[in-house]
């Protein structure tokens, strides 16, 4: 079995103020930084994406591929890889729990990435934090730019 890397922030917003900016792929670009590029390939009944395509540009990786998204009820959605030019697997979530009585949020982000290239474990894991922690920084900085007036 693979392992994962995980990390968590807590962020001065609701759950649904943060789950409205996970969901909002079309923002991606403005706050995440790698993401150049996303479009929404297909939604499920609720207008929430299934598909997600993405071009990313993270210096000495660029590549393109397509995410397969599961939204578990209000506080959780997962991802899984559907094709990549880079990438053997991409697997990952957030994960929302509302703190102080529901005005703030922990979120928590699990990421787990197998590149086609041979890497190093230790290598592999470091580059899972690095993403991991500018996309919580990203996410924490958008959501509180958003909610405050």
């Amino acid at each position: 079995m693979a392992e994962h890397t995980r990390s968590s922030i807590t962020i001065e917003a609701t759950p649904t103020e943060v789950m409205a900016v996970i969901a909002d792929f079309a923002r991606y670009p403005e706050w995440t930084g790698e993401v150049k590029e996303s479009e929404v390939l297909a939604s499920d009944a609720q207008g929430r994406a299934e598909q997600v395509r993405l071009l990313l540009d993270a210096g000495a990786i660029k590549d393109e591929h397509t995410l397969a998204y599961q939204w578990q009820g209000e506080d959780e959605v997962r991802w899984s890889l559907v094709k990549s030019k880079m990438l053997r697997s991409l697997d990952g979530s957030y994960r929302l729990v509302p703190a102080e009585g529901g005005k703030h949020t922990e979120v928590t982000y699990q990421l787990t990435v197998d590149v086609k290239i041979p890497m190093l474990g230790s290598i592999k894991r470091k580059a899972e934090k690095v993403i991991i922690d500018r996309a919580l920084t990203g996410l924490k900085k958008r959501v509180e730019n958003l909610s405050r007036p």
